[in-house]
């Protein structure tokens, strides 16, 4: 084991990852238990569906995520076909949550089904591994939900021996060995290694993350700019990335402050569907999800409110404006003239391939990328909801962007 020659002030990091096995599946067995032990498939039944997940029970006979569902029945026709519930995998992905930070003094939660805990320190007063064993063997006894963990140095190095421990697995990965831990696996085991990074790299020769990280590294800059300094650190098993905790991970929001207060009920509601759909297309550009709505209202004379509600993980807007007119409601006292209006989404996580998969099983996500890429195009205001078009022609309205803001409200660009 390396040993710095200040443990004190260099503690040596002990960062543990944690991923729940074929999550939409698991809860969908967890609700029948009928589907345990048989292959089963999460996704849609149209023609253009594709398998969002899949048990390992249809993983021997070639199904995949991503895959087409024709495809996937015509290698499995005896998979079972289920359609799954957001609310069901947010509902148990906050179970699990809860249980972690109970457990552990520092928590990223990545996505909806894969947490990075930071241990560093507590190797004095407990063993590491032991304590990460005893948290997995909680969560299944609470939960019932298969996980595996990995525990290394650092982020990138838990990680990817979590997916190589799966199903179910569990290892340790020592100091100074994620070197050679790395070296013999294929480079597109590495992440930020996609299909046309393989290709360039398998020109010149090089196959495996040891090959990668005995290249110099002027060389792989060279050949694969700007990554080529992150890739080489990489092979060679280092990260400095740091735990993001709840506490620092951010939320989005937009207000609008009017110029002449207001007491129209039915252009708050639409000023305020205005701004989510806004703050939405925000989400969905950097590819994270919502977990928590946040309503704000604030009166002529300057006293602000506001209520918050937890929602299963989203960025589509037609499933937040319905939820946020309730907590409006809920809110606003009737007859008093309105200042401002405000909405915010926080416990954000990021969009990873099986929710963006899940999400594909109907054709509203396809929807929301055509509006996006004219958004993108023709500048965020170009298209609108009509629920939202008569606050925007409001000319008592002053807009402003949205504010990606930390959990202790500091502004950032």
């Amino acid at each position: 084991m390396r040993k710095h020659k200040n443990p004190h002030l260099h503690p040596l990091r002990h960062i543990a990852h944690f991923d729940l096995d074929s999550f939409f599946v698991s809860v969908e067995r967890i609700k029948d238990g009928t589907l345990v032990g048989k292959p089963v498939i999460v996704g849609g039944h149209s023609d253009r569906a594709v398998v969002a997940a899949c048990s390992y029970e249809t993983r021997k006979f070639g199904v995949q995520s991503a895959m087409p569902m024709k495809q996937a029945l015509r290698l499995c026709p005896q998979a079972i076909v289920v359609k799954g519930s957001m609310a069901d995998y947010s509902k148990y992905s906050r179970i699990v949550t809860e249980i972690i930070r109970q457990k552990m003094p520092v928590v990223e939660k990545a996505s909806i089904d894969e947490f990075y805990v930071d241990l560093t320190g507590m190797d004095k007063f407990f063993g590491c591994y032991q304590y990460t064993r005893e948290l997995k063997q909680q969560i299944i006894a609470e939960t019932n939900l298969p996980v595996s963990f990995a525990l290394a140095s650092n982020k990138l190095i838990s990680k990817i021996a979590t997916n190589e421990a799966k199903p179910n697995g569990e290892i340790e990965i020592l100091h100074g060995t994620e070197k050679s831990y790395l070296a013999p696996m294929k480079i597109e085991k590495m992440p930020m290694v996609g299909q046309n990074t393989a290709e360039t790299l398998h020109k010149v020769g090089i196959f495996t993350i040891g090959q990668m990280a005995d290249t110099p590294m002027p060389q792989l800059q060279k050949l694969l700019g700007k990554s080529g300094l992150s890739l080489w650190q990489k092979a060679n098993g280092i990260d400095n990335s740091p735990i993001s905790t709840f506490h620092e991970q951010k939320s989005i929001s937009s207000e609008n402050t009017f110029e002449k207060d207001t007491h129209d009920v039915a252009f708050l509601l639409q000023e305020t569907a205005r701004l989510l759909e806004k703050i939405c297309h925000e989400l969905r550009t950097e590819k994270m999800l919502a977990g928590c709505l946040t309503v704000k209202i604030r009166y002529e004379n300057f006293e602000t409110v506001s209520r918050q509600t937890v929602i299963d993980y989203t960025s589509s807007d037609h499933i937040v404006i319905p939820q946020a007119k309730l907590l409006f409601k809920q809110l606003h006292t009737p007859g008093r003239p309105v200042r401002l209006i405000g909405v915010r989404f926080s416990a954000l996580i990021h969009e990873n391939q099986q929710l963006n998969l899940f999400q594909v099983a109907d054709q509203t996500p396809k929807l929301y990328n055509a509006i996006d890429e004219l958004k993108k195009k023709f500048g965020t205001s170009s298209l609108q909801r009509a629920v939202s078009m008569q606050a925007l022609s409001n000319p008592g309205i002053r807009p402003e962007s949205p504010l990606w803001l930390d959990r202790s409200g500091k502004k950032e660009e």
